[in-house]
Protein backbone atom coordinates (compact mmCIF):
# COMPACT_ATOMS: atom_id res chain seq x y z
CA UNK A 1 0.00 0.00 0.00
CA UNK A 2 1.55 3.28 -1.14
CA UNK A 3 1.48 6.67 0.58
CA UNK A 4 -1.84 7.63 -1.01
CA UNK A 5 -3.36 4.31 -0.02
CA UNK A 6 -2.23 4.71 3.57
CA UNK A 7 -3.57 8.24 3.70
CA UNK A 8 -6.94 7.02 2.46
CA UNK A 9 -6.83 4.25 5.07
CA UNK A 10 -6.22 6.76 7.87
CA UNK A 11 -9.12 8.93 6.70
CA UNK A 12 -11.37 5.88 6.39
CA UNK A 13 -10.51 4.72 9.90
CA UNK A 14 -11.26 8.16 11.37
CA UNK A 15 -14.55 8.40 9.48
CA UNK A 16 -15.64 4.91 10.57
CA UNK A 17 -14.99 5.71 14.23
CA UNK A 18 -16.80 9.03 13.93
CA UNK A 19 -19.85 7.26 12.48
CA UNK A 20 -19.98 4.66 15.28
CA UNK A 21 -23.06 4.86 17.49
CA UNK A 22 -21.68 3.00 20.52
CA UNK A 23 -18.35 2.48 22.24
CA UNK A 24 -18.35 -1.14 21.05
CA UNK A 25 -18.94 -0.06 17.47
CA UNK A 26 -16.13 2.46 17.83
CA UNK A 27 -13.47 -0.06 18.93
CA UNK A 28 -14.60 -2.52 16.26
CA UNK A 29 -14.29 0.18 13.59
CA UNK A 30 -10.84 1.06 14.93
CA UNK A 31 -9.60 -2.54 14.84
CA UNK A 32 -11.00 -3.21 11.38
CA UNK A 33 -9.64 0.05 9.98
CA UNK A 34 -6.18 -0.63 11.40
CA UNK A 35 -6.14 -4.22 10.10
CA UNK A 36 -7.05 -3.14 6.59
CA UNK A 37 -4.63 -0.21 6.65
CA UNK A 38 -1.76 -2.48 7.76
CA UNK A 39 -2.64 -5.35 5.39
CA UNK A 40 -3.06 -7.48 8.48
CA UNK A 41 -4.86 -10.78 8.98
CA UNK A 42 -6.02 -9.99 12.51
CA UNK A 43 -6.29 -7.00 14.82
CA UNK A 44 -7.16 -6.45 18.45
CA UNK A 45 -7.59 -3.47 20.73
CA UNK A 46 -6.99 -3.82 24.44
CA UNK A 47 -7.34 -1.43 27.37
CA UNK A 48 -5.12 -1.27 30.41
CA UNK A 49 -7.09 -1.84 33.59
CA UNK A 50 -4.80 -0.22 36.12
CA UNK A 51 -6.73 -1.34 39.17
CA UNK A 52 -6.37 -4.96 38.05
CA UNK A 53 -2.94 -4.71 36.45
CA UNK A 54 -4.23 -6.39 33.30
CA UNK A 55 -4.63 -5.78 29.58
CA UNK A 56 -8.29 -6.42 28.76
CA UNK A 57 -9.13 -7.35 25.16
CA UNK A 58 -12.08 -5.30 23.92
CA UNK A 59 -12.32 -6.63 20.36
CA UNK A 60 -10.75 -9.32 18.14
CA UNK A 61 -11.23 -8.52 14.44
CA UNK A 62 -10.32 -10.42 11.28
CA UNK A 63 -9.26 -14.06 11.00
CA UNK A 64 -9.86 -15.38 14.50
CA UNK A 65 -8.57 -18.71 15.75
CA UNK A 66 -10.12 -21.13 18.24
CA UNK A 67 -11.02 -19.42 21.50
CA UNK A 68 -10.91 -15.89 20.08
CA UNK A 69 -14.29 -14.14 20.25
CA UNK A 70 -15.08 -10.87 18.51
CA UNK A 71 -16.15 -9.24 21.77
CA UNK A 72 -14.71 -11.44 24.54
CA UNK A 73 -16.39 -11.37 27.90
CA UNK A 74 -13.27 -11.78 29.97
CA UNK A 75 -10.11 -12.11 27.90
CA UNK A 76 -7.35 -10.35 29.77
CA UNK A 77 -3.67 -10.82 30.49
CA UNK A 78 -1.44 -9.76 33.38
CA UNK A 79 0.66 -6.74 32.41
CA UNK A 80 3.72 -8.41 33.93
CA UNK A 81 3.49 -10.99 31.13
CA UNK A 82 4.31 -8.18 28.72
CA UNK A 83 7.22 -6.29 30.28
CA UNK A 84 7.68 -4.13 27.18
CA UNK A 85 4.41 -2.37 28.04
CA UNK A 86 5.48 -1.39 31.54
CA UNK A 87 8.97 -0.52 30.29
CA UNK A 88 7.48 1.83 27.73
CA UNK A 89 4.93 3.32 30.08
CA UNK A 90 7.15 3.87 33.09
CA UNK A 91 10.60 4.40 31.61
CA UNK A 92 10.85 5.39 27.95
CA UNK A 93 7.77 7.63 27.80
CA UNK A 94 8.26 9.06 31.28
CA UNK A 95 11.82 9.88 30.27
CA UNK A 96 10.70 12.10 27.41
CA UNK A 97 10.11 9.59 24.60
CA UNK A 98 6.91 9.52 22.60
CA UNK A 99 4.61 6.56 22.02
CA UNK A 100 6.05 4.29 19.37
CA UNK A 101 5.11 0.90 17.97
CA UNK A 102 7.34 -2.16 17.76
CA UNK A 103 7.39 -5.51 15.93
CA UNK A 104 7.33 -9.04 17.33
CA UNK A 105 7.96 -12.20 15.27
CA UNK A 106 6.96 -15.81 15.83
CA UNK A 107 10.58 -16.90 16.01
CA UNK A 108 11.40 -14.53 18.85
CA UNK A 109 11.19 -14.94 22.60
CA UNK A 110 8.53 -13.91 25.06
CA UNK A 111 4.78 -14.34 25.43
CA UNK A 112 3.81 -12.46 22.31
CA UNK A 113 6.11 -14.55 20.11
CA UNK A 114 4.73 -17.74 21.65
CA UNK A 115 1.18 -16.52 21.06
CA UNK A 116 1.95 -15.78 17.42
CA UNK A 117 3.35 -19.24 16.83
CA UNK A 118 0.48 -20.92 18.67
CA UNK A 119 -2.09 -19.18 16.48
CA UNK A 120 -0.29 -19.60 13.17
CA UNK A 121 0.75 -15.98 12.82
CA UNK A 122 4.15 -14.87 11.65
CA UNK A 123 4.51 -11.35 13.01
CA UNK A 124 2.69 -8.55 14.75
CA UNK A 125 3.05 -4.85 15.36
CA UNK A 126 2.07 -3.37 18.75
CA UNK A 127 1.30 0.33 19.17
CA UNK A 128 0.49 2.00 22.51
CA UNK A 129 -2.75 4.00 22.53
CA UNK A 130 -2.36 7.18 24.60
CA UNK A 131 -5.53 8.96 25.73
CA UNK A 132 -5.70 12.23 27.68
CA UNK A 133 -1.94 12.10 28.19
CA UNK A 134 -2.06 8.65 29.79
CA UNK A 135 -1.45 5.18 28.43
CA UNK A 136 -4.91 3.78 27.69
CA UNK A 137 -4.08 0.47 26.03
CA UNK A 138 -2.71 -0.92 22.79
CA UNK A 139 -3.38 -1.64 19.15
CA UNK A 140 -2.24 -5.08 17.99
CA UNK A 141 -2.14 -6.08 14.30
CA UNK A 142 -0.85 -9.48 13.13
CA UNK A 143 -0.15 -11.23 9.85
CA UNK A 144 -0.44 -14.96 9.24
CA UNK A 145 2.58 -17.15 8.63
CA UNK A 146 3.85 -16.86 5.07
CA UNK A 147 2.96 -13.19 4.74
CA UNK A 148 5.60 -10.41 4.78
CA UNK A 149 6.94 -9.62 8.25
CA UNK A 150 6.18 -6.14 9.56
CA UNK A 151 9.11 -3.72 9.27
CA UNK A 152 10.21 -0.29 10.45
CA UNK A 153 7.92 1.60 8.09
CA UNK A 154 5.02 -0.42 9.44
CA UNK A 155 5.84 0.60 13.01
CA UNK A 156 5.82 4.26 11.99
CA UNK A 157 2.43 3.82 10.35
CA UNK A 158 1.03 1.85 13.29
CA UNK A 159 2.08 4.69 15.61
CA UNK A 160 0.07 7.11 13.46
CA UNK A 161 -2.93 4.77 13.44
CA UNK A 162 -2.79 4.46 17.24
CA UNK A 163 -2.88 8.27 17.53
CA UNK A 164 -5.91 8.43 15.21
CA UNK A 165 -7.62 5.71 17.25
CA UNK A 166 -6.88 7.62 20.47
CA UNK A 167 -8.53 10.73 19.01
CA UNK A 168 -11.57 8.69 17.99
CA UNK A 169 -11.84 7.07 21.40
CA UNK A 170 -11.64 10.46 23.11
CA UNK A 171 -14.50 11.72 20.96
CA UNK A 172 -16.50 8.56 21.67
CA UNK A 173 -15.92 8.99 25.40
CA UNK A 174 -17.15 12.58 25.27
CA UNK A 175 -20.24 11.65 23.28
CA UNK A 176 -21.07 8.80 25.65
CA UNK A 177 -20.69 11.14 28.61
CA UNK A 178 -22.87 13.79 26.96
CA UNK A 179 -25.51 11.19 26.11
CA UNK A 180 -25.44 9.91 29.67
CA UNK A 181 -25.69 13.37 31.20
CA UNK A 182 -28.47 14.36 28.83
CA UNK A 183 -30.72 11.54 30.04
CA UNK A 184 -29.49 10.92 33.60
CA UNK A 185 -30.14 12.57 36.94
CA UNK A 186 -26.64 13.27 38.31
CA UNK A 187 -27.51 12.71 41.99
CA UNK A 188 -29.36 9.40 41.84
CA UNK A 189 -28.11 7.97 38.54
CA UNK A 190 -31.74 7.38 37.50
CA UNK A 191 -33.22 8.63 34.26
CA UNK A 192 -34.24 12.29 34.12
CA UNK A 193 -37.40 14.05 32.87
CA UNK A 194 -36.12 14.19 29.30
CA UNK A 195 -35.63 10.43 29.23
CA UNK A 196 -39.13 9.96 30.70
CA UNK A 197 -40.73 12.10 28.00
CA UNK A 198 -39.03 10.10 25.25
CA UNK A 199 -39.88 6.75 26.85
CA UNK A 200 -43.53 7.71 27.31
CA UNK A 201 -43.87 8.98 23.75
CA UNK A 202 -42.45 5.71 22.40
CA UNK A 203 -44.62 3.61 24.74
CA UNK A 204 -47.82 5.44 23.83
CA UNK A 205 -47.04 5.01 20.15
CA UNK A 206 -46.87 1.26 20.79
CA UNK A 207 -50.16 1.54 22.68
CA UNK A 208 -51.79 3.19 19.68
CA UNK A 209 -50.43 0.54 17.31
CA UNK A 210 -50.99 -2.70 19.21
CA UNK A 211 -52.66 -1.87 22.52
CA UNK A 212 -49.54 -2.25 24.67
CA UNK A 213 -50.40 -1.44 28.29
CA UNK A 214 -48.61 1.75 29.35
CA UNK A 215 -48.44 2.65 33.04
CA UNK A 216 -47.02 5.60 34.94
CA UNK A 217 -46.26 5.64 38.67
CA UNK A 218 -45.64 9.11 40.12
CA UNK A 219 -44.03 9.30 43.56
CA UNK A 220 -43.61 12.17 46.00
CA UNK A 221 -41.00 11.46 48.66
CA UNK A 222 -42.32 12.56 52.05
CA UNK A 223 -40.16 14.33 54.63
CA UNK A 224 -37.38 15.66 52.37
CA UNK A 225 -37.86 19.29 53.44
CA UNK A 226 -37.72 18.32 57.11
CA UNK A 227 -34.48 16.43 56.56
CA UNK A 228 -32.95 19.34 54.62
CA UNK A 229 -34.01 21.87 57.27
CA UNK A 230 -32.95 19.87 60.33
CA UNK A 231 -30.10 17.68 59.17
CA UNK A 232 -28.76 19.56 56.17
CA UNK A 233 -28.86 19.10 52.42
CA UNK A 234 -26.16 16.45 52.46
CA UNK A 235 -28.49 14.19 54.42
CA UNK A 236 -31.35 15.18 52.13
CA UNK A 237 -29.28 14.09 49.16
CA UNK A 238 -28.57 10.84 50.94
CA UNK A 239 -32.30 10.24 51.35
CA UNK A 240 -32.88 10.95 47.65
CA UNK A 241 -30.12 8.54 46.67
CA UNK A 242 -31.45 5.80 48.95
CA UNK A 243 -34.97 6.19 47.66
CA UNK A 244 -33.63 6.14 44.13
CA UNK A 245 -32.07 2.76 44.85
CA UNK A 246 -35.38 1.47 46.24
CA UNK A 247 -37.21 2.75 43.16
CA UNK A 248 -34.71 1.04 40.90
CA UNK A 249 -35.09 -2.22 42.83
CA UNK A 250 -38.88 -2.18 42.63
CA UNK A 251 -38.84 -1.08 39.02
CA UNK A 252 -36.86 -4.20 38.22
CA UNK A 253 -40.03 -6.18 39.00
CA UNK A 254 -41.42 -4.78 35.73
CA UNK A 255 -39.41 -5.89 32.68
CA UNK A 256 -38.18 -2.89 30.71
CA UNK A 257 -39.45 -0.30 33.20
CA UNK A 258 -37.71 3.07 33.41
CA UNK A 259 -37.01 4.50 36.88
CA UNK A 260 -36.55 8.26 36.95
CA UNK A 261 -36.23 11.35 39.11
CA UNK A 262 -38.38 14.17 37.76
CA UNK A 263 -36.78 16.76 40.04
CA UNK A 264 -36.79 17.73 43.72
CA UNK A 265 -38.66 15.06 45.67
CA UNK A 266 -40.61 13.73 42.67
CA UNK A 267 -39.86 10.39 41.04
CA UNK A 268 -41.64 8.10 38.60
CA UNK A 269 -41.70 4.69 36.94
CA UNK A 270 -42.64 4.22 33.28
CA UNK A 271 -43.80 0.73 32.32
CA UNK A 272 -44.75 -0.57 28.86
CA UNK A 273 -46.03 -4.13 28.54
CA UNK A 274 -46.69 -5.53 32.04
CA UNK A 275 -50.37 -5.56 33.08
CA UNK A 276 -51.73 -2.90 35.40
CA UNK A 277 -51.96 -5.37 38.31
CA UNK A 278 -48.21 -6.05 38.10
CA UNK A 279 -47.50 -2.31 38.19
CA UNK A 280 -49.71 -1.92 41.26
CA UNK A 281 -47.88 -4.76 43.00
CA UNK A 282 -44.51 -3.14 42.26
CA UNK A 283 -45.78 0.20 43.56
CA UNK A 284 -47.08 -1.44 46.74
CA UNK A 285 -43.64 -2.94 47.29
CA UNK A 286 -42.15 0.50 46.69
CA UNK A 287 -44.39 2.10 49.31
CA UNK A 288 -43.55 -0.61 51.83
CA UNK A 289 -39.81 -0.29 51.31
CA UNK A 290 -39.91 3.51 51.32
CA UNK A 291 -41.71 3.44 54.67
CA UNK A 292 -38.72 1.60 56.10
CA UNK A 293 -36.11 4.18 55.05
CA UNK A 294 -34.29 5.59 58.06
CA UNK A 295 -34.52 9.30 57.23
CA UNK A 296 -37.76 9.70 55.31
CA UNK A 297 -41.46 9.57 56.03
CA UNK A 298 -42.54 7.20 53.31
CA UNK A 299 -43.79 8.05 49.85
CA UNK A 300 -47.07 9.07 48.22
CA UNK A 301 -47.70 7.09 45.04
CA UNK A 302 -50.21 7.60 42.27
CA UNK A 303 -50.72 5.27 39.30
CA UNK A 304 -52.33 5.76 35.91
CA UNK A 305 -52.46 2.85 33.47
CA UNK A 306 -54.08 2.30 30.11
CA UNK A 307 -54.97 -1.12 31.52
CA UNK A 308 -57.48 0.52 33.88
CA UNK A 309 -60.73 2.40 33.07
CA UNK A 310 -59.26 5.90 32.70
CA UNK A 311 -60.58 6.73 29.25
CA UNK A 312 -58.56 7.37 26.09
CA UNK A 313 -54.95 8.50 26.55
CA UNK A 314 -53.86 10.55 23.56
CA UNK A 315 -50.72 12.06 25.05
CA UNK A 316 -48.21 11.68 27.85
CA UNK A 317 -49.68 14.84 29.43
CA UNK A 318 -52.96 13.04 29.98
CA UNK A 319 -51.25 10.10 31.68
CA UNK A 320 -49.21 12.47 33.85
CA UNK A 321 -52.29 14.43 34.94
CA UNK A 322 -54.06 11.23 35.97
CA UNK A 323 -51.05 9.87 37.86
CA UNK A 324 -50.52 13.28 39.49
CA UNK A 325 -54.13 13.42 40.61
CA UNK A 326 -53.84 9.93 42.11
CA UNK A 327 -50.59 10.88 43.83
CA UNK A 328 -52.20 14.06 45.20
CA UNK A 329 -55.02 12.04 46.71
CA UNK A 330 -52.53 9.57 48.23
CA UNK A 331 -50.60 12.50 49.70
CA UNK A 332 -53.70 14.16 51.15
CA UNK A 333 -54.94 10.90 52.68
CA UNK A 334 -51.45 9.86 53.91
CA UNK A 335 -52.14 6.56 52.20
CA UNK A 336 -49.58 3.82 52.90
CA UNK A 337 -50.45 2.28 49.54
CA UNK A 338 -50.64 3.69 46.02
CA UNK A 339 -53.83 5.29 44.74
CA UNK A 340 -54.80 4.05 41.28
CA UNK A 341 -56.63 6.18 38.74
CA UNK A 342 -59.75 4.39 37.50
CA UNK A 343 -59.89 2.08 40.49
CA UNK A 344 -60.39 5.05 42.77
CA UNK A 345 -63.39 6.65 41.07
CA UNK A 346 -62.60 10.16 42.34
CA UNK A 347 -59.23 10.42 40.58
CA UNK A 348 -60.33 10.88 36.97
CA UNK A 349 -62.76 13.73 37.79
CA UNK A 350 -60.04 15.28 39.95
CA UNK A 351 -57.58 15.20 37.06
CA UNK A 352 -60.16 16.79 34.76
CA UNK A 353 -60.92 19.66 37.14
CA UNK A 354 -59.07 22.84 36.08
CA UNK A 355 -56.58 24.09 38.66
CA UNK A 356 -57.75 27.41 40.15
CA UNK A 357 -56.44 29.74 42.83
CA UNK A 358 -52.92 30.11 44.19
CA UNK A 359 -53.29 27.81 47.19
CA UNK A 360 -53.82 24.67 45.09
CA UNK A 361 -51.00 22.24 45.83
CA UNK A 362 -51.51 20.16 42.71
CA UNK A 363 -48.96 20.75 39.99
CA UNK A 364 -50.53 18.75 37.19
CA UNK A 365 -48.29 18.61 34.16
CA UNK A 366 -49.71 19.84 30.88
CA UNK A 367 -52.86 21.73 30.04
CA UNK A 368 -56.33 20.35 29.48
CA UNK A 369 -56.32 21.84 26.00
CA UNK A 370 -53.26 19.77 25.06
CA UNK A 371 -54.91 16.46 25.77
Amino acid sequence: MGVDGRLRAVVGLAQAMAAAQTAQDSVRAAARGARLAMDGSFAAISSWERERGRLRVLVNEGERTAGEEEFPQDESYPVHDFPEITEFLHERWAGGGGPHAWVEVAGGSGNRAAGLKRRGRGSCVVAPVVLHGRAWGELYVARNEGLPVFDGEDTEFATVLAAVIAAGLAQSERLEEVRKLAFTDPLTGLANRRAVDLALDEALERHRVDGTVVSLVVCDLNGLKRVNDTLGHAMGDRLLERFGSVLSLCGAMLPGALAARLGGDEFCLVSAGPPADAVVQAAEQLCARAAGLELGEGVACGIASTGDPIGPVKSSRRLFRLADAAQYKAKAARSPKPVVAGRDTAVVPLADTPVSGTSERRRFRGRLGDE
